[in-house]
């Protein structure tokens, strides 16, 4: 029987998500969850690791259940994926310290995004940021994960995942014992470059990309934003010099707009490049807010919904994190009795 490679997929908590997230990445994550095993987990266990301040706890919940609501909302199916919270699976924490006792001060302090985050803390770096790609390999190799969706700027976590797996596997893998070889304690994780999605820019300077963290309130196109911003947003939109509604490299704007449409509609550009012969930009903006509004309005309603009742949202991820467990306890266990951990004696 063919068995489904395994996915792991990470939920970034915000609640502002932009139309470049959701057409560059998670419209694809959507489709993906029909080809391999896929578990989708908000991990707000990283969020207190580059902590500089005193946490929101409130704000943490919120965007923790907004992450949730606004995945299923674009198109997550609990039934097809596990759909979980980090803290929920107590195994992501009890691995990580196993790995952080076999993980080597010096590889982890050539992290790229630890340097670059720590010059912000002075001397006062916390651990958590330091040990933070532990805890990410954890939550890979608790899954016997095969494949792992990474960006460029993730890649170097994925080798250090791989490093730590082999490492493990050499120390307590490998053995002989009564003339067998071992199981390998982990997977061997490969990192995975999805197909590409959309890549839609910033509506004010479109030689950069849509960021949630963008200052101009006008640059960026939210899926929480109502129907009259959409409107408003695209109307302002930066368009560039002439009259022809082309996909060209040297007219950013209009091509940017394009490419939107032809991300929603699921349509090539030229074909939409076409129905624009003898048209204005204003044509073009007005239409393509017309769309935006159209795909975004259902996705924001259904979010909004979600958020009402919790207690769906607490359902589903009572069932993600059951499953999760039963998978996460399954690695624990083998390596707690391959370090030579007494297990437990459990009482009926």
């Amino acid at each position: 029987m063919f068995q489904k490679k395994v996915m792991f997929l990470v939920l970034m908590l915000t609640n502002k998500i932009q139309l470049g997230n959701y057409l560059g990445a998670i419209k694809n994550w959507v489709k993906l969850q029909h080809d391999y095993d896929c578990l989708f987990f908000a991990v707000d266990m990283h969020a207190p690791t580059d902590r500089k301040d005193v946490v929101n706890p409130s704000l943490l919940r919120e965007q923790t259940y907004q992450a949730i609501a606004t995945y299923l909302a674009c198109g997550l199916d609990p039934k097809q994926v596990t759909l979980f919270v980090q803290s929920h699976v107590k195994e992501h924490a009890e691995l990580t310290w196993i790995l952080t006792c076999n993980a080597n001060m010096g590889e982890l302090s050539r992290m790229t995004q630890f340097k670059d985050k720590s010059k912000k803390h002075g001397e006062s770096i916390p651990f958590g940021l330091f040990a933070y790609p532990v805890l990410m390999a954890a939550d890979i190799l608790l899954y016997q994960t095969d494949l792992v969706p990474v960006g460029a700027d993730q890649k170097q976590h994925v080798e250090l995942t791989r490093d730590l797996a082999i490492r493990m596997n050499g120390l307590y893998g490998g053995s002989q014992e009564s003339g067998q070889k071992k199981e390998a304690l982990f997977k061997i994780p490969e990192a995975w470059i999805p197909p590409v999605g959309a890549r839609i820019m910033s509506l004010q300077d479109p030689t950069k990309k849509m960021s949630k963290s963008d200052p101009d309130p006008n640059a960026s196109v939210f899926l929480s934003d109502s129907d009259s911003e959409i409107l408003k947003k695209i109307k302002r939109a930066v368009t560039d010099s002439g009259s022809e509604i082309t996909d060209a490299d040297d007219k950013p704007g209009v091509k940017n707009l394009l490419s939107i449409q032809s991300a929603l509609l699921e349509k090539p550009v030229a074909e939409i490049v076409a129905t624009y012969v003898g048209k204005q930009y204003g044509h073009l903006k007005l239409e393509t807010a017309e769309i935006v509004v159209e795909k975004v309005r259902p996705i924001r309603e259904k979010i909004d919904l979600l958020l009402q009742d919790k207690s769906y949202l607490d359902q589903v991820l009572k069932q993600g994190a059951d499953q999760a467990r039963q998978r996460a306890a399954l690695t624990l266990k083998k390596v707690s009795e391959r370090i030579g951990f007494i297990s437990p004696i459990v009482s009926l």
